[in-house]
This record gives C-alpha cells, structure tokens and sequence, in this order.
C-alpha cells in the first residue's frame, strides 16, 4: 500500500518560511519535514509514496530528483571530470519509490487525491498532509481501517493547548500547566486510510476539500470510522511549532522515528 501526501499548499500561517519554499520542505533537524513523515511510514514498511506537488512544487522535485547523489560519498576527478560513487559502509539513500506528481498550483485537497487516484495500485491506501508528524501505529490504523469495513477511517487526536491551562477554584488557580494536551474533543489529525470508491462521487472538475468534499459525504452515508490516537502528535503551522519540533530532536532521535514511541 502506498502513501499519498498533500504537499501543495500555500501555507499562508507560516508566511515567514513558506514565502521562501513549500511547508513540507520546511526543515527539522536538517531535514525537511516531508521526509519525517516518509520516514514514519517506512518504520511500518510502507516504501511508495505519491507526493501530490502544488505551491512551488519544483523545490519537492528537485529535492528528490537530486536525492540519491546528496546522500552518496563521490570521488570526483577533476582532470577528467569523471565520477565515481564510492562504498558508504552500508549506509546510503532510503528504498522507497517516491512519485511525483503536478496536481495544480491551487488545486483543493480532495482534487489533488482524486488526480492521483490512477497512479496507485491498490484499492487501499494511506493518505495524509505534509506539515505534521505523529507517533500513531500505522499497522493498528490499517487494522481499525480494514475491521471497520467502511470507505475511510482518520486519525483521531488530541493537539496540545496553544495556551496554560488554570484549574480556578473560589478564585484561586489550583494548578497551572503550561501548554498541556487537551482534554477536550478530538480533532483530525491526519493519518488517514482511504479506499478508491471514497471518491467516486467526484467529478473530473469537482475541485473540492478532502474534508468538506469527501470525509463529510462519507460520515453523511456512515462511511467514515476514526482510529484514535492518544499519543503525541504535532502538526507545524508556525515558528513556534517549528522551533518545538527541532527542539524535540537535539536529544536523539524523536518519538516519530520511532517504532516503539508513544
């Protein structure tokens, strides 16, 4: 099963990187933060991934196009101007087959999936957005998804509070937690399963939200299961959370990389 993911929009919140490049290229401990989402799903085995391109899409092209030789040791001769790649010990580029496919520069989300709905090869398959990473079991998703017996299951969470969070009693604040995962309703959070006939409905020039287009017709015709998550999950749409998911790195490797993380 593949992975689509959204990378075409113009993130207009996070203006100061994305008048520069494309939210997923924004990077995280080096790296953008597209290939933390591909690394994620690759802990589950998932090793194609469809990147649904948009909103300076070229930067993405190049990006990958250019992957390979980044990520290899070369000797280069500069007499001859020959090349040879050299042995790096067992390390080297990633084994996944990415597609890169142009879905319009202000395509919708749900326009953008239905575009690549000819380039996957099964009838499921994973999708979710460029800007955020989480610790969510990709296999229990797949599970949920396929007991569900229903078009499309998403990934239920919890974001963390933008703001401290007071219990006040008689007019004296009890406790104070800077920032605490909310305990309120769950939101959507990404992560989805979705199978092909989800989209049927839409027509070649229906350029709809995969939200409002496509999940909320299904959970209409009670075709829409959640698979909930309480761990961690973060999405990126401004400096700060940009700042707190580079913060997350500087010791060790982070909770979305990996496999046991919650």
């Amino acid at each position: 099963m593949p992975a689509v993911i959204l990378c075409g929009g113009l993130g207009t919140r996070f203006a100061e990187e994305t008048t520069i490049r494309p939210k997923p290229m924004v990077e995280i401990d080096n790296r953008p933060i597209l290939w933390h989402i591909m690394s994620h799903y690759a802990l589950f085995g998932v090793r194609r991934f469809i990147l649904c391109l948009g909103y300076k899409g070229d930067m993405i092209r190049d990006y990958f196009l250019h992957y390979w030789r980044i990520n290899r040791d070369i000797e280069v001769n500069l007499k001859s101007g020959t090349a040879q790649v050299l042995d790096n010990g067992g390390r080297g580029p990633e084994d996944w087959d990415v597609v890169l496919a142009e879905t319009g520069r202000l395509s919708q989300t749900g326009m953008r999936i239905r575009k690549v709905l000819d380039r996957i090869d099964s009838p499921t398959f994973f999708a979710t957005y460029g800007d955020g990473v989480s610790t969510v079991d990709i296999g229990a998703l797949y599970e949920a998804h396929r007991k569900s017996g229903r078009l499309a299951t998403i990934t239920g969470v919890r974001p963390s509070s933008r703001f401290g969070e007071l219990d006040i009693e008689g007019g004296q604040i009890k406790t104070f937690q800077e920032k605490p995962q909310s305990q309120g309703g769950w939101i959507n959070g990404g992560f989805m399963v979705l199978e092909k006939p989800a989209f049927d409905h839409l027509g070649p020039a229906d350029d709809v939200s995969l939200e409002r287009g496509v999940l909320e017709v299904l959970a209409d015709r009670e075709q829409l299961s959640v698979h909930c998550h309480g761990g961690f999950w973060q999405c990126m749409d401004t400096a700060r959370e940009r700042d707190l998911l580079n913060e997350m790195c500087k010791g060790g490797t982070p909770p979305w990389l990996r496999r046991d993380a919650e």
